[in-house]
């Protein structure tokens, strides 16, 4: 039987630590950014949702949920890499938003591969 590859707890601390680079392709060409896992601590915290919240401002908070977190991952890899920053919270908010929903997909999908590790089998 062939041996699993299992994350050590190790190689997962030090994702928090590492600054990944993604690539979306957009209208015909290239565009790289980077990003860092965040750790619990690290996360964005909000306002909890009040219980009779209607559904669009559901909506509207987890998007806001989403967006500040992708934001917190641009920022700490940026503080860690400056050089090559390609995105600001600043330009970020300027970005048409067919990139920007790329470019979060593309982090999301990033780390669902990380918790396909995860799964039993």
């Amino acid at each position: 039987m062939p041996e699993k590859n299992t994350w050590t707890i190790e190689e997962l601390v030090a994702l928090t630590d590492k600054v990944q680079n993604g690539t979306v392709e957009f209208r015909g060409k290239p565009f790289e950014f980077q990003f860092c896992e965040l750790s619990e601590k690290e996360e964005p915290k909000l306002k909890a949702l009040p219980d009779n919240a209607t559904e669009t401002e559901k909506n509207d908070w987890y998007a806001q949920i989403g967006n500040d977190r992708i934001l917190a991952m641009i920022t700490k890899a940026n503080a860690k890499s400056p050089d090559t920053a390609s995105l600001t919270p600043e330009n970020w908010a300027e970005l048409p938003i067919t990139l920007r929903f790329s470019i979060t997909s593309e982090i999301l999908s990033l780390r669902e591969d990380v918790a396909g590790n995860f799964s039993s089998g």
